[in-house]
């Protein structure tokens, strides 16, 4: 049985690297086209700048440059298209983010040239490494980024761009997470510094509490939140949607197995959900229960986890965890069944409906 989990791991891990290999195709080609929509934009905003009545001037500019464009290219250059481009310049050209990578290319410009007399050729490197700069910056589609620019937050935008590139999110999952409030429940258990880690760097996953949501939003199982239904039929929508619960779940997540099946002193138990989580190298197991978390299935759960971590765990492989999801729970008695410095067991909330950014708050504060 333990040679059969592996091998599953080890799947995974394969299918993940080949995946990322022909994405990394596809984001060369979209860096191309995303580039020239940011120079397109740049030079709308330059030209309109020289008007002397900006509005009109600009919204003039916009209908005779689709005009001529259309006319040679064909489609993708409707006025409401470079409208679009010159909102992604003013967008990204004040980013924070993109500022502090062409401060470091103009420092490095100015110390490769700190004796060369010749301006022309400063100023022509300098330009040379902005635009290369520039197109290993974006590394999503154009249609991700039509949706970042609605984001007023940088930070927050930041932070979904960041995460869209780790997790190769497309735009339906990037919009999903969104929906799901994904950067306010991460936000609202960090202190300030965290927050903008969070916006700097996106989910860093160096510990087990850092791959644990609370709430976690199942929407897509598409079971009303007042639907009367079993432990079982949960646990099988989760499997019959299991690439959008894998989303969920986060970075690293490998499915093993369902009901898995453990056995001592003729006694016979079985946990709802096994995965593996590839970047801290640990199993974990999940248990689902509905309605009022009790002290018990936190009890049942660390035997789980002792289990596995006595039992089946390999040489190199660090702690298991072990999360029990319920409807509802009471902070006090997770608190008080778990021993103090507990890293390995975790309870948390989950919703079938997509609760509001203010029910959100509720939520995690209470």
């Amino acid at each position: 049985m333990l040679g059969e989990i592996q091998n599953k791991v080890l799947f995974h891990q394969v299918v993940a690297l080949v995946k990322n290999a022909q994405q990394q195709v596809i984001r060369a080609i979209n860096s191309t086209m995303v580039y020239t929509y940011f120079e397109i934009g740049r030079m709308i905003v330059e030209e309109e700048q020289n008007g002397k009545e900006r509005a009109a001037y600009g919204k003039q500019v916009l209908k005779e440059l689709s005009k001529e464009l259309t006319k040679e290219f064909g489609k993708g250059f409707s006025v409401e298209n470079l409208d679009r481009m010159r909102m992604f310049y003013r967008t990204y050209s004040i980013s924070s983010s993109l500022t502090r990578v062409l401060e470091i290319v103009n420092s490095s410009s100015l110390m490769t040239n700190s004796d060369n007399e010749k301006n022309q050729s400063v100023t022509g490197e300098f330009e040379t490494q902005k635009s290369q700069t520039l197109f290993s910056f974006f590394k999503l589609t154009w249609t991700h980024y039509v949706f970042l620019m609605r984001i007023d937050d940088e930070n927050e935008r930041s932070f979904y761009e960041i995460e869209s590139i780790k997790n190769n999110w497309s735009v339906r999952e990037l919009k999903r997470q969104y929906d799901s409030a994904l950067y306010t429940r991460l936000a609202l258990s960090r202190d300030k510094e965290g927050v903008l880690k969070l916006s700097q760097e996106g989910q860093l996953i160096e510990k087990p509490k850092d791959i644990i949501k609370d709430p976690y939003i199942l929407e897509f199982l598409g079971l009303p939140e007042l639907h009367q239904y079993s432990e079982s039929e949960l646990e099988q929508e989760i499997i019959n949607k299991l690439e959008h619960f894998l989303l969920e779940l986060g970075q690293g997540f490998a499915f093993v197995s369902r009901q898995q099946r453990i056995s001592f002193d003729d006694k016979h138990f079985r946990i709802d959900l096994v995965f593996y989580n590839r970047v801290l190298r640990s199993f974990v197991l999940i248990d689902l229960k509905i309605g009022e978390l009790k002290h018990q299935d936190l009890g049942q759960m660390q035997m789980y986890v002792n289990y596995y971590d006595r039992e089946m765990r390999l040489k190199g492989e660090n702690k298991t965890i072990g999360i029990v999801l319920c409807q509802n729970k009471s902070n006090l008695l997770v608190k008080y069944t778990l021993p103090e410095g507990n890293e390995q067991i975790f309870a948390s909330k989950y919703k079938t409906i997509l609760p509001s950014k203010e029910d959100f708050k509720r939520l995690i504060e209470g």
